[in-house]
């Protein structure tokens, strides 16, 4: 399986519109890992999840393979930062308290992540990967996105992005299983930065190669009268789904 990528050619969007994590799904994360030496985020992308994780261990390395999203990363004293696959993240064996990956591992080769995870984890080490589906403003905003999402663009959609419609319940994760914990993402955007976000989406950017238009700008205009004026703030939110397994102790 080699690399897709979805997002390079547009990595200044992504790092500017995608929303953040919650710092309570690091902790949680945290209390878990048998220590709080090191993490490895895999497809770290710029490094949203990295930057969490940091607030809770003394070292994380954030692999990616795409150079143009990792050149988007700020830099932070207790991050690494390689250009690497999934199947090779260069860390020594039995030396990470936790592996993570956040709306990444769909994209993945699953075999050598999971391969890598068991070799680099330390006994009773463990791997989380998350996710999250569409956002949720208010029932009128709502329907017209939903109908971007599945008709406008939903033929331009690579056939991994169902995986996080089931909150990734349909991958295969040979892991004794662990509780996803409670978590949310919340955002406060305007017209312009939900237009950001949107624009940062694989499929929008598939359907602007293939048919050179922008189709964010028409949903745009038609979500106008609904969402109240270009200045206006609205509460956006996203349901995080994910699996977390620990590694056995021998």
């Amino acid at each position: 399986m080699t690399f897709q990528d979805h997002f390079s050619t547009r990595a200044s969007i992504y790092a500017r519109a995608r929303p953040t994590y919650p710092p309570s799904l690091f902790a949680a994360l945290a209390a878990l890992s048998p220590g709080r030496s090191l993490a490895w985020d895999c497809g770290t992308g710029n490094g949203q999840a990295a930057r969490g994780l940091a607030e809770h261990f003394d070292r994380v390395v954030a692999t990616d393979p795409s150079a143009p999203q990792l050149a988007q990363a700020p830099l932070h004293p207790k991050i690494e930062f390689r250009l690497a696959e999934e199947r090779a993240s260069g860390l020594p064996a039995q030396s990470v308290d936790l592996v993570t990956a956040a709306q990444a591992a769909h994209w993945f080769d699953l075999e050598a992540l999971y391969a890598e995870a068991r070799r680099v984890l330390r006994p009773g080490g463990v791997i989380a990967i998350w996710c999250y589906n569409l956002l949720r403003i208010a029932p009128g905003i709502d329907d017209l996105i939903l109908h971007f999402y599945a008709v406008t663009v939903g033929p331009f959609w690579p056939p991994e992005r169902k995986h996080t419609e089931t909150g990734y319940r349909t991958l295969p994760f040979p892991f004794p299983e662990l509780p996803f914990p409670p978590a949310v993402m919340e955002q406060h955007w305007g017209l312009g930065e939900l237009g950001d976000y949107l624009r940062s989406w694989s499929s929008v950017m598939r359907y602007t190669e293939k048919l050179g238009t922008d189709p964010v700008e028409p949903l745009l205009r038609e979500l106008l009268p609904v969402w109240g004026s270009d200045g206006v703030k609205r509460h956006v939110e996203w349901t995080l789904a994910g699996r977390i397994g620990r590694l056995p102790s021998p």
